[in-house]
C-alpha cells in the first residue's frame, strides 16, 4: 500500500473522506480546516501528493506559484480582507501533522498573536 492509499488529503482528494470545499481545479484543493484556530482556516492542498514542503524540486515551481498566488483570493473570500498568515509546516520538527504538502490560511480574528512562542 503506498502512502497516497493512506494518506488523509489524497482520501479528501478523491471523495473518500468529505470536506467543505472552498475551491477547486485540476491541480489544488481548498477545503475549511476541521479544527480552526481563528475564524478563518483554509487548508490548500495539491493534488499530486507531496509529502512535505522538504521535499519539492524545482519541477514544482509553477504549482507552488499557482498555490501562492491563490493565497490571498482565498482569504479574501473567506472573510480575512485585513490580512492573513500563511503557515506551511514541514517535517517532524515544523511538526507536520499530516504528510502531504498543504498551506494554512489563517486570519479573521485581531490580533493572531506572534508567529512562535518567544
Amino acid at each position: 500500500m503506498s502512502d497516497q492509499d493512506n494518506c488523509v488529503f489524497c482520501k479528501i482528494v478523491r471523495g473518500e473522506i468529505p470536506a467543505t470545499k472552498v475551491f477547486e481545479d485540476d491541480e489544488v484543493l481548498a477545503f475549511l480546516d476541521i479544527k480552526p484556530i481563528a475564524p478563518v482556516h483554509v487548508l490548500l492542498i495539491p493534488k499530486k501528493h507531496i509529502a512535505s514542503l522538504a521535499q519539492v524540486n524545482e519541477t514544482d515551481a509553477p504549482l507552488l506559484g499557482k498555490m501562492l498566488a491563490l493565497v490571498p483570493k482565498l482569504a479574501t473570500a473567506q472573510g480575512a480582507d485585513d490580512g492573513f498568515r500563511v503557515i506551511v509546516n514541514a517535517g517532524r520538527v515544523g511538526q507536520q501533522e499530516v504528510p502531504h504538502l498543504h498551506i494554512h490560511i489563517v486570519g479573521g480574528s485581531d490580533p493572531l498573536g506572534p508567529m512562535l512562542a518567544r
